[in-house]
C-alpha cells in the first residue's frame, strides 16, 4: 500500500478535494456521494457510515448505480402488489 495525501474542505453538501493528482470535487453526504476525482475520473460512493463498508464505482456513476436499484424497487413493489402485501 502506497502513501498518499488529500486535503479536503466542505462547503454544506459540496467537498473540494486537493490531492497530487489535481483538484476534484464531489457533491452528496453520508453514506453517498458523486463527483470527479483530481485525475479526472467520475465516480460515485454508497457506504454504511460508521462501518468503514462501502461501494465506489468509475463507470457511468450515478445512472449506471442508480438506474439497476430502481428497476429493483420497481419489481419487488409490482411483486408485493401482486401478492397482496400491498394496497
Amino acid at each position: 500500500m502506497g502513501f498518499y495525501f488529500r486535503r479536503s474542505m466542505n462547503v454544506g453538501p459540496f467537498r473540494v478535494n486537493l490531492s497530487r493528482g489535481g483538484v476534484g470535487w464531489s457533491v452528496g453526504s453520508r453514506g453517498f456521494r458523486t463527483g470527479t476525482s483530481g485525475s479526472g475520473r467520475r465516480y460515485t460512493t454508497i457506504s454504511v457510515p460508521g462501518t468503514g463498508m462501502g461501494y465506489r464505482t468509475s463507470r457511468g456513476c450515478l445512472l449506471m448505480l442508480v438506474a439497476p436499484m430502481v428497476g429493483l424497487v420497481v419489481l419487488l413493489t409490482l411483486a408485493a402488489r401482486a401478492a397482496g402485501v400491498l394496497a
